[in-house]
Formats: C-alpha cells, structure tokens, sequence
C-alpha cells in the first residue's frame, strides 16, 4: 500500500472528541513495511497521542528500527507539521535526509525531510563524554 492511502485510511480512525482535528501518519520502514498511526485524544490533552509516534510505535514493536519516508495528513488549509515533539522522534529513527510529505485532504502536498524540520536535532552524538 502507498503511503498517502494507508494516512488517508488510518486518519478516519483518528479519536479526536474535543479538537475534531483528525491526523493520520504512514511510514515506510528500512525493511519497506508500511506502519500507520492516528492521533489519539484524552481529556487530559497533555496524554493524548500523535498519528507519527503511534506509527513509530507500531513500526518498534514489529521488530523494525529505521525509517525510510513519511506522509501525514489532516484536514487542514495548508499541510500540517509534526509537533515539536515528533520531529524529534521521527529524527531518532530517521535519517536528516528522509523525505516527509505533509498533505490535507483537499489534495495540496509539502515535501520537505527530517533534517529540514530539525535542523540541529538533539541526538545520541550530544551524550558522548568521551
């Protein structure tokens, strides 16, 4: 399955009661299976879940580790980015030079990569003392 077809189709399963604003993320994994996420609200906002790290969770414990391309979607004017938060989840499993689409379901598509949505990611390399 393309990826846009498999956001598309997880993003309708998106439980968002209180923002109505559903979102959807597909990844394809080094490995070339597809893992899907959607956003998973709660009234305690700061515990719901985004669409990319609920696919980065599926892509985890199927046993897979890298990450090879992106695509989110929501149902907005223009094409929405990860929050801060999943950008750099997405650059733990992802090369700078990953390809992220962004798209809405009107159609319009941003393409852009990891390293351009976190230039200057924060990584294991900043923990090494020796």
């Amino acid at each position: 399955m393309d990826l846009k077809t498999a956001a598309r189709q997880v993003r309708e399963n998106a439980y968002a009661p209180y923002s109505n604003f559903k979102v959807g993320a597909a990844l394809r994994a080094e490995n070339g299976s597809v893992y899907v996420g959607c956003n998973v609200e709660n009234v305690a906002y700061p515990e719901g879940t985004c669409a990319e790290a609920g696919a980065i969770a599926a892509m985890i414990a199927s046993g897979a580790h890298r990450i090879a391309e992106v695509y989110v979607i929501a149902d907005s004017p223009d094409p929405v980015p990860p929050c801060g938060g999943c950008r750099q989840k997405l650059s733990e499993f992802a090369g700078r030079d990953v390809p992220v689409t962004l798209a809405t379901t009107d159609g319009a598509e941003f393409r852009t990569s990891v390293g351009d949505l976190l230039p200057g990611a924060f990584d294991a390399g900043h923990m090494d003392r020796s």
